[in-house]
């Protein structure tokens, strides 16, 4: 089998391979500190949860309107650049981050971090789309995701170890890992923006005006949808459960550390033998299965008093990350035009940007004012929204394929 993967990748382009190391080194870095952000604020700034999460809904704000002038830049300038200076952008925030100890200095810092992160992220999904062809790219997206949860599986236990000593240290490793990949891609990475869409010379308002053929696209738009419900299932995990766990049962960051290190290591070991196993079925319906296993992980965290409980909730997300993440990422790809990618891509990204800023704050919100255990179960209920909405997009494209034919 791993002869077969090894003889499978020897074709594939040198730049995806520095790409994949640039993901893995910067990774370590940023999440080093990411998945304890939450905790530090809320004890650097001794305020409710829910005026600690409304940070996050800042930083998903101020990446909502990146990611939509992302993609007219990015189809119109380039991938190269907007990613580099997405990349330097990003460090210089989580630097300028260890310096923080107001409110105000917090919510200008992770609104500018922001506006960065888009330039990177949709960069990186439309070089990927433009280096390979259809047939290729759910492979890509599914390498690209191992090397960034080689990352993710050293970063927070090595934060955990860290972070007990001093946060300034964590943010010192985001930015200098996210500035390096930056400087690698400038140095060493060509442009891959077609030429049929590099000699387009439509202006930026012409380019925002084609967001409107991507909205009107309902297999898209579908997808945009139903993939933003598991997403803000994730991101209340990924923000809330680190706080929970240490408010509630004294679990700290070192213990915490190895959550999203297991969520990582099942990324690197199975992520492209499930992306293996699944293409041979139709992308929607892989993913409605995928989406079941975001109404059980919450459901475990909300029952769970103790580590092993916690530990197994993130293992059921996790298998549900493997087998909807990068089938979303590809098949949203293959529907994007080839000189709109960029702004497909684009409006594909904002579903983290809403799903971060809506779970959070919502999720602090109840916990203040309802129960602690209660944003799980709404996140259970957001769960099941979802594989609603596959299952709803799958029975819609087999309507529209049985009317074509």
């Amino acid at each position: 089998m791993f002869t077969r993967l090894r003889r499978d990748y020897t074709d594939f382009p040198k730049q995806f391979w520095l790409m994949f190391a640039g993901m893995m080194f910067s990774t370590i870095g940023t999440t080093m500190i990411w998945p304890f952000l939450m905790i530090y604020a809320s004890e650097t700034l001794d305020l409710p949860l829910v005026a600690v999460t409304s940070l996050m809904t800042i930083n998903a704000a101020t990446g909502l309107v990146s990611s939509i002038l992302a993609g007219p830049i990015i189809d119109r300038l380039g991938r190269k650049g907007a990613m580099v200076v997405g990349l330097v952008g990003a460090g210089l925030s989580y630097f300028l981050l260890s310096r923080a100890s107001t409110y105000l200095a917090f919510a200008v810092i992770l609104g500018s971090s922001g506006i960065f992160s888009p330039l990177y992220n949709v960069g990186t999904d439309a070089m990927l789309a433009d280096l390979f062809p259809m047939g290729k790219r759910a492979d890509a997206y599914a390498l690209i995701r191992m090397a960034r949860n080689v990352g993710v599986a050293a970063g927070p236990a090595i934060g955990g170890f860290v972070l007990s000593r001093s946060y300034s240290y964590g943010m010192y490793g985001a930015a200098a890992g996210l500035i390096t990949y930056g400087l690698m891609l400038l140095l060493f990475a060509r442009e891959t923006l077609p030429r049929e869409v590099a000699l387009e010379n439509a202006s930026l308002r012409r380019q925002l005006q084609g967001y409107w053929s991507a909205l009107r696209d309902r297999p898209f738009m579908g997808l945009v949808g139903a993939f933003t419900l598991v997403q803000m299932v994730a991101a209340l995990v990924w923000v809330l459960l680190s706080v929970y766990l240490k408010t509630q049962y004294g679990i700290r960051e070192q213990l915490y550390g190895w959550l999203p290190t297991t969520n990582a290591l099942m990324v690197v070991f199975f992520q492209v033998l499930v992306t293996r196993a699944t293409k041979k079925h139709p992308p929607v319906q892989v993913m409605s299965w995928g989406a079941v296993f975001y109404v059980f992980a919450p459901l475990l965290i909300a029952v769970s008093n103790g580590f092993w409980g916690f530990w197994l909730a993130m293992v059921v997300m996790t298998m549900g990350e493997l087998v909807v993440v990068p089938r979303a990422s590809a098949h949203a790809a293959n529907l994007a035009p080839v000189d709109k990618r960029g702004r497909y891509m684009s409006l594909y990204g904002l579903s983290w940007n809403v799903a971060a800023g809506i779970s959070p704050v919502m999720g602090g919100f109840l916990s203040d004012q309802i129960s602690p255990r209660s944003p799980w179960l709404v996140g259970a209920l957001i769960g099941l929204l979802a594989v609603i909405a596959f299952r709803r997009l799958k029975q819609s494209q087999h309507r529209d394929n049985v009317v074509k034919t």
